[in-house]
């Protein structure tokens, strides 16, 4: 089982954007997908239209009962474990000690899927830190400006403290405008560097009309632009995880 924590410290960037579409592209390429919203906001269910099922809380996730709350998405092959509320409260939970918390808990579902994708909340706290020790590859999202590059490298310094391997850590451009001349110079400056995928996720109003749409952009807009470049990029990743 491969799994990706889809990460950033910073909001707005499209994180859960990318969490739903490269869930999608990730089944529709034949891969048995559980998208795990960790995110209290709940977003990635939003978009999925997934709500929770029965009485599915923190205590539950805690205690490894997962399977009994995991939902479908209505998408052959790609399933959903919905995001509560009482997840904001996760970090109190947490055993500080347990580096291994996290992997242990989703290890039940290892011979049920193929890949696990977890969107994680934009902070830098004890779940950010087990959802990246839980995690074959972290992939960051990154608007091309100053302070996403700088999120970008705090999060370099953060797999230090923490004792992760920065070898799982990739980036990518994110909400990429070609008329903005700074976004064109920050893509140009840092895009041959080898924390990041080649690939560039466009910003389009075809993505934007996701929280209006509720699907993934492949199901709106086949063929699209976006479309596309999800698709390319988890070809990225999913290469990268099966040439490492």
């Amino acid at each position: 089982m491969n799994s990706i924590a889809m990460y950033s410290s910073k909001g707005g960037v499209g994180k859960t954007a990318a969490a739903v579409n490269l869930s999608y592209a990730s089944s529709i390429r034949g891969k048995k997908t559980l998208l795990c919203d960790m995110d209290p906001q709940g977003a990635a269910s939003f978009y999925y239209r997934v709500p929770i099922k029965g009485k599915f809380n923190k205590k539950q996730f805690l205690k490894g009962r997962l399977k009994g709350f995991i939902r479908e998405t209505g998408y052959p092959g790609l399933d959903l474990l919905p995001a509560h509320f009482s997840f904001r409260n996760l970090d109190i939970a947490l055993d500080i000690d347990g580096q291994d918390q996290l992997k242990n808990i989703f290890a039940v579902l290892a011979d049920d899927y193929d890949v696990l994708i977890f969107d994680c909340p934009p902070n830098m706290t004890l779940l950010s830190e087990k959802l990246i020790a839980a995690s074959d590859q972290v992939v960051m999202p990154v608007i091309p400006t100053t302070l996403s590059i700088r999120a970008l490298a705090q999060l370099m310094k953060f797999f230090d403290k923490i004792g992760a391997d920065r070898k799982k850590l990739r980036a990518f451009f994110s909400m990429v405008e070609r008329r903005k001349n700074m976004h064109l110079d920050t893509v140009k400056s840092y895009r041959k560097k080898k924390v990041f995928f080649r690939t560039l996720i466009p910003y389009l109003a075809d993505v934007e009309k996701m929280g209006i749409n509720r699907t993934p952009v492949a199901v709106s807009t086949p063929g699209s632009a976006a479309t596309m470049a999800y698709d390319r990029l988890w070809m990225e990743i999913w290469k990268r995880r099966v040439s490492d």
